[in-house]
């Protein structure tokens, strides 16, 4: 039954691949593997790599020797927003022209190249998650959108990592979107929105957020004291792109 199954699923996946052959879901050019951007498009992006933030993963300038594992000004005076933070890219002019169309457009076929790279960025995390929980969207928000992009993001991550994904957990009510708001103005919009209403799951796992950009850190910041509250042990954080300011 087994081999019957598999040459018809490799029947249907050539057949698919005759009928639509993969390209690059940004610029439509021919690729090897569906959902896989072409080099140039590949190229184009901020991506992270070392040096950077041994904790919160932020960027430094490549010609900076620090050492093994260094640490950025925040993370060595202790106010880092999570106990571990990654990004694939930075957020700039590339990087948002594909978020902004994933996030409010339906362009949801950009989930697989930014789900791979974010599974990219978390290459050099030590401590394996319990518990993958997308960031929440509150169901006003939903209903508009009609999807939530973390979660379209936290689904292969969750598959290829071999965790549990966990969507019941937590809460989000409807506030204003934070738009263009600074630092301050988003960490009290976002004060009080999540509630963890099944605290028997997350309490003693490590929790790993996913999310598709990461601004000020202000909604990572609320989460993890809401988790800790309910007994979270540690909470990490993953996102597509980052804000990078000067430090």
């Amino acid at each position: 039954m087994s081999l019957l199954y598999n040459l018809c699923l490799k029947f249907y996946t050539n057949c698919i691949d005759f009928l639509f052959p993969a390209s690059c879901p940004l610029c439509c050019a021919p690729v090897s593997v569906h959902g896989e951007l072409c080099a140039d498009c590949w190229t184009s992006f901020n991506w992270i790599g070392n040096p950077k933030c041994e904790k919160c993963g932020y960027p430094f300038p490549a010609n900076l020797d620090l050492g093994e594992k260094p640490l950025c000004p925040t993370c060595l005076s202790g106010q880092c927003v999570l106990d571990f933070i990654r990004a694939a890219c930075v957020y700039d002019g590339v990087s948002r022209a594909a978020v902004l169309p994933f996030k409010h457009s339906g362009k949801i076929k950009y989930s697989c190249f930014m789900s791979r790279a974010m599974l990219w960025a978390l290459r050099d995390m030590n401590e394996k998650p319990d518990l993958i929980i997308p960031v929440p969207l509150a169901w006003r928000r939903l209903r508009h959108r009609g999807y939530n992009q973390a979660v379209l993001l936290a689904r292969p991550i969750s598959k290829a990592l071999g965790i549990k994904m966990d969507l019941d957990s937590i809460h989000r009510i409807y506030k204003p979107d934070m738009g263009h708001k600074n630092a301050k103005e988003r960490a009290e919009n976002i004060r009080g929105v999540f509630k963890v209403i099944h605290p028997e799951k997350v309490k003693g796992k490590k929790i790993l957020l996913v999310d598709d950009v990461m601004t000020t850190g202000a909604t990572f910041a609320e989460l993890r004291k809401v988790l800790q509250k309910a007994g979270a042990s540690e909470v990490y954080g993953v996102v597509f792109c980052r804000v990078v300011r000067a430090i």
